[in-house]
């Protein structure tokens, strides 16, 4: 893993190597006219910023609450951020509509509180993608079991999101990770699918890119504190190789990659995805970026330098971003570049698409 800074001739030397040759297996992955994604659950929530035509804002009259203290015995409140990450995605081709849940957020509480709040009716998600096992992205599952009525609904995993980690930083008492428990989720209904590989989902419009193939330099992964389980012993998880994104296709507009943290590296899996697809062209990218902190610090210029030449119409990097990145993102795609927020809102339509 990077501890130190690198230098201008490192970071060259870092450059993105896409991996040659067209993909084994290439994905076609069928166009749609519109995918709308809503972060149901962020780190932070900012009820002042404003929106344009492809951002909506929720403002800070989400709802309204009791609260004695004032004249009417109400208030009105925004949405709740915490460290994880939940999104609803809907793609529509033609007349189609088919809703996602990507992720879930930390507490069981976050996603179906802010759903409420945002008039969003969860019972309608028609499936489920975990981006990794991490809690921060599977806490809310508690919540939305709750939502979804009866029936069975479809879980796409990795087979590795059940691993048990732990973090080991020196100084403090050793912290193991909440670990999903595979067992609890089918006694809920989920009909859990573990995948490795590419899966293609809604009538062949939607991609789970699976494992993610690591060909740059400077994506390393996680720092040695970040340990797992291997049955005998802890032994330095570096890869998180549970880590998977979800790709659409916009019309005549280019790839929309959703990251739950990116821990393959943001690079790595645009490429992946490029290369899956046949499709050269990033039209967005939303989602974890994980550039947060000392261990990931050296990481943030190849990765904004990679991002710029990419060329995407569309950034919004939250969660794991850090703050770091996310100036330098905002600096170098100041045209692409919005702030995430818990409940904001993306419309991106396909070119020659009516709405």
């Amino acid at each position: 893993m990077c501890t130190e800074p690198g230098s201008a001739a490192d970071v060259l030397t870092a450059a993105p190597r896409p991996a040659p040759g067209a993909a084994v297996d290439p994905i076609a992955l069928e166009p749609v006219d519109e995918v709308r994604i809503t972060t149901l659950v962020d780190n932070s929530f900012d009820a002042l910023l404003t929106g344009d035509e492809r951002v909506t804002r929720p403002g800070t009259g989400a709802a309204r609450v009791d609260a004695p203290q004032f004249e009417n015995g109400t208030t009105t409140v925004g949405l709740v951020a915490e460290h994880g990450f939940a999104a609803l995605v809907t793609v529509r081709r033609g007349e189609r509509e088919t809703t996602l849940l990507f992720d879930t957020g930390l507490s069981p509480t976050a996603m179906v509180t802010n759903a409420d709040r945002l008039g969003v009716d969860l019972s309608g998600v028609q499936g489920v993608v975990l981006s990794h096992g991490h809690f921060d992205h599977a806490g809310g599952l508690a919540g939305l079991a709750g939502r979804r009525g009866t029936r069975a609904l479809p879980m796409v995993v990795h087979p590795l999101v059940w691993t048990r980690r732990r973090l080991r930083i020196p100084g403090r008492d050793d912290a193991e990770l909440p670990t999903l428990s595979k067992r609890a989720l089918t006694g809920e209904g989920f009909e859990v699918i573990e995948r490795r590989e590419p899966s293609l989902l809604v009538d062949g419009c939607v991609l789970i890119t699976g494992e993610v193939d690591r060909t740059t330099e400077f994506e390393r992964g996680m720092p040695p504190a970040h340990q797992a389980w291997s049955g005998s012993e802890w032994r330095h998880d570096p890869l998180v190789k549970d880590d998977q994104a979800l790709v659409v296709h916009v019309r005549g507009r280019g790839l929309v990659v959703l990251t739950g943290c990116g821990h393959a590296g943001v690079v790595n899996i645009v490429r992946h995805a490029q290369r899956l697809t046949g499709v050269g062209r990033l039209h967005a990218l939303l989602g974890g970026l994980h550039l947060s902190g000392p261990a990931f610090e050296p990481v943030i210029a190849p990765t904004v330098a990679a991002m710029t030449e990419l060329g995407p119409e569309l950034v919004v990097s939250g969660h794991c971003t850090g703050w770091r990145a996310q100036h330098a993102l905002a600096a170098a795609l100041p045209d692409a570049w919005v702030p995430s927020s818990s409940g904001s809102g993306y419309r991106l339509t396909g070119l020659g698409t009516t709405a």
